[in-house]
């Protein structure tokens, strides 16, 4: 079955949980103070099933500015979105800031939902459909329906279902291959059952009895049951709200933000390398050194912006950046985010992570601005040889390569298989090192048994461990004997015995 999530955007009190509670029969905003105050501040969860028999999770967001940070949250593992706008009203500021971080996280369907339709007459209701078309061009709604709705007497409910049910066709297949990841939106403890997280289970799936890890901390877990709607599974997967009840792990330990993910499919980071746009509706393009918010997944982490192509990415502009962060962050390539001024707090722009593992570089460097173009628009063995290439000294294992790229563990032995055969990646023991790393082994390896031979004229040569402990003293004994073989079978090197 096909798994669903869709979300509430939109300014406050335009009535999105008001919506929410017309088309699902339940009340989102369970806090006493969102009930006092009668607006949204946390992230409100709820399900409804649709005509064609699809479960489709409900996730609403707060529309105050205040709260964009719990908006964030909730928006990271969206399908499909609701924009609302109140027929009364209109576009709003909060409005259009939604839509910008919609665009920015890649959400591709969705509808625009005109409420309170019936508070106003049809000409107005015209001329504020006009203004949101007008407002929506360029993004991924511009040609999104305009579907009136009362949700006091739930006028226009049924249509709305019902084109939700036909939308729901169109979403993408999530990847139940990929190693499972969960970004956590809420932690609470049940007593008699310990400490329970929620959140989207993006990629992958989990089941009763996994060993996961709760990351960055990477503090280990089991799964001691799953909840998906109010109902116990067996499983759960990519696509579904989740609430999961771990063990070995207290709640004091973890906070919403953190990513609950299969062991070694995460690694942990202080700078990423994203390509990074730049709304046109700005007053100020992001320069060197501006200190910005972080919105990945769940989490907000403050940074530091490092443009490497050019002095300022200007409103409308894309260009390539360096975030240097002051906490650190699991992220993998490909993954979405939004970013907002540190002061005054207003979204600035958004865009796609290249590298998760980076090193501190310097602006202006071409080779390493085109190593990113690669990275952003390669095939997996473009990347794992870029990637290679930049880290060969430490000689990655299959393991560490999974955490760096995110992929699954069969698709980068595919990749890495391809490259070996291509003579551009060696690999001896399940460590690997770009072909380049290897020539510069053996070009040190003559060198050193030149210099051996001259000094001393009458000896047959030098001991293995000797070599060893000069050219490679990261490598084990067994490791060497690998890398001597390879010389041999280069016709570089002799070996008598140990010698």
């Amino acid at each position: 079955m096909k798994n669903v999530i869709i979300g509430t955007a939109g300014h406050i009190d335009h009535g999105k949980t008001t919506l929410i509670k017309a088309l699902t029969g339940r009340e989102t905003d369970t806090l006493a103070e969102e009930k006092k105050r009668g607006i949204s501040i946390n992230l409100g969860f709820t399900y409804f099933d649709l005509p064609s028999n699809k479960r489709a999770g409900i996730v609403d967001v707060p529309g105050h500015e205040k709260f964009i940070k719990n908006m964030l949250a909730g928006a990271s593992g969206l399908d499909m979105v609701l924009l609302v706008v109140a027929a009364d009203e209109g576009v709003m500021p909060q409005t259009v800031e939604h839509m910008d971080i919609l665009t920015f996280l890649n959400i591709k369907n969705g509808m625009i939902v005109l409420t309170k339709s019936d508070t106003v007459d049809e000409e107005f209701r015209e001329l504020v459909k006009d203004d949101i078309r007008e407002k929506i061009q360029g993004t991924f709604l511009e040609d999104a329906e305009i579907i009136e709705v009362d949700s006091i007497s739930k006028r226009g409910m049924d249509e709305l279902i019902n084109k939700i049910d036909k939308m729901t066709d169109e979403i993408e297949d999530k990847n139940l291959e990929a190693p499972a990841r969960l970004n956590i939106d809420r932690v609470f403890s049940i007593k008699g059952f310990g400490t329970v997280v929620t959140g989207t289970l993006i990629e992958g799936k989990i089941s009763i009895d996994d060993d996961l890890v709760v990351y960055p901390k990477e503090l280990k877990t089991k799964i001691r049951s799953i909840q998906v709607h109010g109902e116990s599974v067996e499983t759960a997967y990519a696509g579904q709200r989740t609430a999961i009840n771990i063990s070995n792990v207290k709640v004091e330990e973890i906070q919403r933000g953190d990513v609950l993910a299969s062991a070694h499919s995460l690694e942990e980071a202080m700078m990423i390398d994203v390509r990074l746009s730049v709304v046109k509706h700005t007053d100020q393009g992001l320069k060197h050194w501006d200190r910005l918010r972080l919105y990945h997944g769940t989490r907000e982490i403050l940074c530091r912006a490092v443009p490497l192509e050019v002095e300022e990415i200007k409103p409308g502009e894309s260009g390539l950046v360096q975030l240097r962060l002051e906490e650190s962050i699991v992220a993998k390539k490909g993954d979405k985010f939004v970013v907002r001024r540190y002061s005054p707090m207003e979204t600035i722009g958004g865009g796609i992570v290249i590298d998760t593992n980076p090193r501190k570089h310097k602006r202006f460097d071409q080779t390493v601005i085109d190593a990113l173009k690669i990275k952003e628009k390669g095939e997996l063995t473009d990347i794992l040889e870029a990637y290679l290439k930049n880290n060969s000294r430490s000689y990655p294992n299959i393991k560490e390569i999974m955490s760096y790229s995110g992929e699954s563990e069969e698709n980068i032995k595919k990749a890495l298989e391809k490259l070996v055969e291509e003579g551009k990646v060696v690999c001896i023991n399940n460590m690997y090192m770009h072909r380049n790393q290897y020539n510069k082994l053996k070009e040190n390896t003559e060198a050193e048994l030149n210099t051996y031979h001259k000094k001393f004229r009458l000896r047959k040569g030098m001991l293995k461990e000797e070599v060893r402990s000069k050219i490679e003293s990261k490598f084990k004994t067994r490791e060497f004997d690998i890398l001597l073989d390879m010389f041999i079978n280069d016709e570089l090197i002799k070996v008598d015995g140990n010698t």
